[in-house]
């Protein structure tokens, strides 16, 4: 005997609301990302599993996603560059590509002289205005193995993960009159290439190009979110997986993970630094 109509109708409406609600499906590297730039300085690996960026005297590279997304979870693996990596800046961020008004989530890999720590650098762009970077050591050599680095963002706060431990959580508090995120859809993007004017102790440490090249790696691509251009009532949708209740705060377990890297492994902090914010930022007070 035939479903009842009543339950079909339900059906086909929670089955049509899901497959406009939300991207949701790892991706090899062709099905949802495109070169940028240098296309002869990306190698795909694998089957287009995996990726490998190249940076040499003549040139770094980049790669960019082919649509942009509004809330939602973007997470790879990356294995960094090995050895003496001075100089050198592994990016993986968001991006509202638009340009007074831009909105924008950074993890940049900061390299180093071999022996000394990967330091990570996060930002946030809020309507234009960024110069938040907050900066941690990390506790394992992301350059022996892959290491899942990922970005979530909801209504509620955007948090940057490693390994599925909160490095950084920037809370929505618009009603204090401080700017989020959630207005402009954004693309992923990562590059890798030379800064050697800032990125290691200042530009102090000077990119040694008798090293090169250099090599990152990438595998595993996951993005879950409203795809854009797409249907307008996705991010407003409360059903989307990122805006339950589990969602929007940190989990104990999480929270205490995240209290263990900001005790220990925090090494620049905007917040604290006087010299360049002699009155506190409003966000800072209010609990970023």
């Amino acid at each position: 005997m035939g479903a009842p109509l009543g339950l079909l109708a339900c059906i086909v409406f929670v089955v049509a609301l899901l497959s406009c609600s939300a991207n949701a499906r790892p991706a090899t590297f062709s099905q949802d990302f495109r070169v940028a730039w240098a296309d002869n300085h990306i190698r795909q690996l694998e089957g287009g599993k995996a990726i490998q960026l190249v940076l040499d005297q003549t040139s770094g590279c980049g790669f960019a996603s082919k649509y942009q997304y509004l809330f939602g979870r973007v997470s790879m693996k990356i294995k960094l560059v090995p050895g003496d990596s001075a100089g050198t800046v592994t990016a993986f961020y968001m991006n509202s590509d638009t340009d007074t008004v831009r909105d924008e989530l950074d993890f940049e890999f900061l390299g180093n002289r071999s022996g000394q720590p990967y330091t990570v650098q996060t930002n946030v762009y809020a309507h234009g205005k960024g110069d938040r970077e907050q900066r941690v050591n990390l506790w394992f050599d992301p350059a022996a193995a892959f290491h899942t680095y990922s970005i979530f963002w909801n209504h509620h706060h955007v948090v940057f993960s490693v390994d599925d431990i909160p490095i950084r959580v920037y809370k929505n508090n618009e009603a204090r009159g401080i700017p989020f995120p959630k207005f402009q859809p954004m693309g992923v993007y990562s590059t890798l290439w030379e800064a050697d004017d800032w990125a290691t102790r200042g530009g102090l440490e000077k990119i040694d190009w008798r090293k090169a090249p250099f090599y990152a790696y990438y595998k595993d691509f996951d993005i879950e979110g409203c795809q854009m251009p797409g249907p307008a009532s996705c991010a407003s949708n409360p059903g989307n997986w990122w805006e339950g209740a589990a969602h929007q705060q940190l989990s104990p377990e999480e929270a205490r993970r995240y209290r263990w890297v900001r005790m220990n492994h925090v090494i620049y902090d905007y917040c604290t630094d006087k010299s360049r914010y002699p009155v506190t930022p409003p966000e800072c007070m209010a609990g970023i």
